[in-house]
């Protein structure tokens, strides 16, 4: 299985439209062949900080995920209002 933590660093003015955009992101991946886990959390210690927590039931989910339509409209846009960081875990 593989485990992705995307941080993401967002403005108060850009982190509602950031949250929106997760959310949404959160929805569709979820139906994503081999996903086994995909949510969005908010820090309860630093208001800029959102991370999207996903896991995968292996690397050939992920890279059709990587491909898929939501995939690759929606993380350009949250791209635009915060900065990203990953960590990635195979287990």
């Amino acid at each position: 299985m593989i485990r992705l933590n995307v941080f993401i660093q967002v403005s108060a003015e850009n982190r509602s439209a950031a949250l929106e955009i997760a959310k949404e992101l959160v929805e569709k991946s979820l139906k994503d062949n081999g996903c086994i886990a995909y949510d969005i959390f908010e820090s309860a210690t630093r208001s800029d900080v959102l991370m999207i927590c996903e896991t995968w039931k292996d690397a050939e989910s992920l890279s059709a995920h990587e491909k898929a339509e939501h995939f690759v409209t929606l993380v350009p846009k949250l791209q635009e209002l915060g900065a990203m960081k990953l960590e990635k875990f195979t287990f």
